[in-house]
């Protein structure tokens, strides 16, 4: 928003904010892998066309390069698989961004499908935490939030069907948003994505820009299956205004056995004791719902709606998928897609529904759930790859590292990752905030809360643009 400002007041212009934003990927991309698609022409044209007279008018950003859709530009998905799909038309949420008056200069790297909670595909390579280069920036969302955090762009664009937006936000020390679902439209090509497990928005250095891009992008869009919830203010408005004193729930264990971290512990403790400091009532509870049938039913859900998009990008191009243009990994989960019926995928999406209700009543009692994002620090490169042939050992690695996040895919309900907290090794862990469903307003508040008690955009990490 201040950049926005600055060229409002003609004090910058569009083209000199683009230029600048080029020189910093040119400055850090060699060494973190954040950015794998320039579109400067693209972004050269949408200026020289006259830009809108949007909120966001002339400000740089960066496109995840899975499901937002940019005309006449490869969308890959982060898939060798997919690296021939051309969009005709934009996503309805990248049209709304051109309108408020963002001009779109790259997309950002993210593993194949965004079936990883770390970016480090075979198509791209991976993406490497600012904080320390030996270290995952986390995923799906990895090469947004490490261009973020390494100060390329304010905020960019991210994606979320199980964390992929809290996770790397986590990883890299910025602010990741997960909205309710229904509020960002998912069109015109899908109604909803992952069967509405997956949300978009971004990650940013501030909570203002979160919430002005959630006012621009989000709202219905015609023909969505359903709508999201209303609100009464804007989120730029709502995050301006006291949460008043708030009465939160802490989840310190993960609820499928995981160890979770000393440091994520630790991480925890701190916010808790700055929640106390501003007046909230903070106790030990959990919501309750089925795990083990949630459990089985949300693999199943990914697995179908991926090899589906395999199945209909073969018919549509006659390519055949195979292991030398998708991961092992990602092969096998298609493989489960497969396996199973229609009447499974039925009782699987009923489970995601029923999870939803079973912890509605939680968020009646309590405002807001506090857990950690993660149950580790953010793993070295290399221990979460879609490449591994060690299937079992690459699924145990997984679950012990994101045991929290996929519960408010499931029910569709908001969550953030905030950095308020660097381990003895200089890393981020973020802390992580969910609500009832439609009470996103509710969590702008207490992030801009949070984030004036514990300011963070001043910490910059070692691969940090000049």
């Amino acid at each position: 928003m201040g950049l926005a400002e600055l060229v409002a007041q003609k004090e910058v212009s569009a083209t000199e904010l683009l230029d600048a934003a080029i020189g910093r990927v040119e400055e850090v991309n060699p060494s973190i892998n954040a950015v794998v698609t320039p579109m400067y022409d693209q972004a050269r044209a949408a200026i020289d066309a006259g830009l809108p007279s949007g909120p966001f008018a002339g400000v740089p950003f960066l496109l995840k390069d899975l499901r937002a859709q940019y005309a006449g530009v490869p969308t890959t998905s982060g898939s060798q698989f997919f690296t021939d799909y051309m969009p005709a038309q934009d996503s309805e949420l990248v049209a709304r961004y051109k309108k408020a008056g963002l001009v779109i200069f790259g997309k950002t790297n993210t593993p194949s499908f965004g079936c990883c909670p770390s970016t480090e595909g075979a198509l791209n390579g991976p993406t490497r935490s600012p904080w320390d280069i030996n270290y995952s920036a986390g995923g799906s969302s990895g090469g947004s939030s490490a261009a973020v955090a390494a100060r390329i762009v304010p905020v960019a664009h991210g994606s979320d069907g199980g964390g992929s937006i809290r996770i790397p936000a986590s990883c890299c020390g910025v602010f990741g948003y997960k909205p309710s679902r229904g509020i960002n439209p998912a069109g015109p090509e899908f109604g909803e994505a992952w069967s509405g497990l997956s949300a978009e928005h971004v990650l940013s250095l501030s909570v203002r820009d979160s919430a002005a891009l959630l006012d621009a992008g989000g709202g219905p869009a015609p023909g969505d299956p359903y709508c999201g919830p209303s609100f009464e203010k804007t989120f730029l408005e709502s995050m301006q205004r006291p949460p008043g004193q708030l009465k939160i729930a802490v989840q310190r264990d993960a609820l499928n056995g995981a160890t979770v971290d000393p440091d994520c512990l630790s991480a925890l403790d701190d916010s808790i004791a700055l929640l106390t400091d501003l007046g909230h009532v903070v106790e030990e509870a959990v919501p309750q719902y089925d795990v083990a049938r949630i459990g089985a039913a949300y693999p199943l859900l990914i697995a179908a709606n991926v090899q589906a998009a395999i199945d209909q990008h073969a018919e549509d191009t006659g390519n055949e998928p195979d292991a030398e243009s998708i991961e092992n990994i990602i092969l096998i989960l298609g493989a489960m897609g497969h396996d199973n019926n229609a009447v499974d995928m039925v009782r699987a999406v009923w489970a995601m529904h029923a999870t939803g209700r079973q912890i509605a009543p939680f968020f009646e009692d309590y405002d807001v759930l506090l857990s950690p994002v993660v149950a580790t620090p953010p793993p070295l490169l290399g221990v979460l790859d879609t490449s591994s042939t060690d299937v079992e050992a690459y699924l145990t690695a997984v679950f012990s590292f994101i045991p929290f996040t996929a519960l408010q895919n499931i029910a569709g309900t908001p969550a953030m990752s905030m950095p308020l907290f660097w381990n003895d090794q200089g890393l981020p862990i973020g802390a992580h905030f969910a609500a009832g469903f439609g009470k996103d307003d509710l969590l702008y508040s207490l992030a801009a809360q949070l984030e004036e008690a514990r300011p963070w955009a001043g910490r910059l990490p070692p691969v940090c643009a000049s």
